[in-house]
């Protein structure tokens, strides 16, 4: 009989990892919810719209600008969230 070794984390050796990891919390939907009514704005807003860029006055979608402003929200929330750890 051979015995199981283990990690320092206390896995078995080439298993997996137990439990659910895909598991949708509270937080999680809210999330999703979030996400799904902020793209139905977005994609609602299909009109053309002049946006001011500093200096030059540009015309885009509506709905472009919306989402580059909302990736933009969500990248420096990311970074602020990772700098609390």
């Amino acid at each position: 009989m051979t015995a199981k070794t283990t990690s320092r984390s206390g896995r078995k050796a080439g298993g997996t990892q137990s439990g659910r990891r895909w598991a949708l919390t509270p937080k999680g939907i809210a999330v999703l919810v979030l996400l799904v009514l902020a793209l139905v704005f977005i994609f609602e807003n299909t009109r053309d719209t002049e946006i001011r860029l500093l200096v030059p006055l540009v015309t885009m979608p509506l709905w472009l600008a919306l989402l580059a402003m909302g990736v933009v929200g969500a990248l420096v929330g990311a970074y602020f969230m990772g700098r609390r750890r």
